[in-house]
């Protein structure tokens, strides 16, 4: 049986806090927003939402201490804030990491626990309403009920899953991406190529999302390259946003595989941005995946009317590269981590640790 449950109020289009807005300021006395220092008031989503609360005189606190990979103890601190200023929701705005951590810090307030607790889903009981506004198009946190936060002490990175985090709205404005860097751009583009994929990768395919899947890749496909040589282009953004939107919704359904659980360790360890982590092992994987789901992704190819070698030159043409060495040692540290991720219960057949080892040494 294929079901579909998607509890998110999904706002997508140009100015949309402004045009529906109104759970900004009506799910609760007083919203924690939770974001990054810079990208969200760059994009004009923080002045957006800033300036609806004030036009309701609506009291809000706001924590912008957000990082890319949100570790446990600026969590806590999220937390603390939040209790303390006696909030009682979120509005999350940036990309993956702020919407992650506002997750976080809603649930974890909500049951009076701390970060590395959330792990434990027996202490999912409750959680604080939350708003998600990305302004990046590549996770998809938006239409989720993930949150991966990292843990420097331990040097990993890893996520929870509770479906009292999916976001009551989002609201999903392409002119928020605007603003957002070339290597960004593609790097979280690549992420929401990473999901669509993932769709059709785990043990959970569900081809009542095709059409989503197939569309989003092709949205990529078709869009990213014309769109890094043309940034301010919005009809693109537009475009991209939407791919993303539909990565999102495929891994709320399917979760991910070891395209993901591969990439944590170069992000926790080696200092890829999420994005770039999954693209440099994109093609081993897909090589990997393609004997046991030949007709799967065949599928894909004809939707996208090119080749898997097509494929594979357009994958080139990004120039995804790991500018370093994947030393010996890190393989044979890490592809245990890799086997005990939980993403590795989605894959298509059991994946060995020499499959593990030998896609480490094929990234360059």
């Amino acid at each position: 049986m294929n079901r579909i449950y998607l509890p998110v109020d999904i706002c997508f289009g140009e100015n949309v806090i402004n045009t529906n807005g109104d759970a900004i300021y009506s799910l609760g006395q007083k919203p924690m927003i939770v974001t990054g220092h810079y990208s969200a008031k760059a994009s004009g989503a923080e002045n957006d939402i800033i300036n609806l609360l004030q036009c309701k005189n609506k009291e809000y606190v706001l924590f912008n201490e957000i990082t890319e990979n949100p570790e446990l103890d600026t969590i806590n601190k999220g937390i603390d804030v939040f209790v303390e200023n006696h909030c009682d929701y979120v509005i999350g705005i940036g990309g993956g990491s702020p919407l992650d951590a506002c997750k976080a810090i809603a649930l974890a307030a909500a049951n009076q626990i701390k970060a590395k607790d959330l792990y434990d889903v027996n202490n999912h009981h409750q959680c604080y309403p939350i708003i998600a506004a990305p302004t990046t198009a590549g996770t998809g946190s938006e239409v989720t009920q993930y949150s991966v936060l990292s843990d420097p002490k331990a040097k990993k990175k890893a996520g929870f899953t509770s479906l009292l985090v999916f976001p009551i709205v989002a609201y999903i404005d392409p002119r928020y991406t605007l603003t957002v860097s070339k290597k960004v751009t593609r790097d979280t583009a690549v992420d929401a190529l990473s999901h669509l994929l993932e769709g059709l990768y785990s043990n959970t395919r569900n081809e009542l999302l095709y059409p989503f899947i197939f569309d989003g890749i092709n949205l990529i496909v078709s869009n990213l390259n014309d769109l890094l040589n043309n940034l301010d282009n919005l009809e693109l953004r537009e475009k991209l946003m939407r791919a993303s939107l539909y990565g999102g919704i495929t891994i709320a359904h399917c979760g991910t595989t070891l395209q993901h659980a591969i990439g944590y360790p170069l992000t926790s360890e080696l200092g890829l941005s999420h994005g770039l982590a999954n693209g440099v092992a994109m093609k081993a994987v897909m090589e990997l995946y393609y004997p046991a789901i030949k007709d799967t992704l065949d599928k894909m190819f004809s939707h996208l009317k090119m080749t898997k070698e097509e494929f594979y030159q357009w994958l080139d043409s990004l120039n995804l590269q790991f500018e370093g060495t994947i030393m010996d040692s890190f393989i044979e540290e890490k592809y245990d981590e890799v086997l005990q991720s939980r993403n590795m219960m989605n894959n298509p057949f059991v994946v060995s640790a020499e499959q593990i080892k030998e896609i480490f040494r094929q990234i360059k």
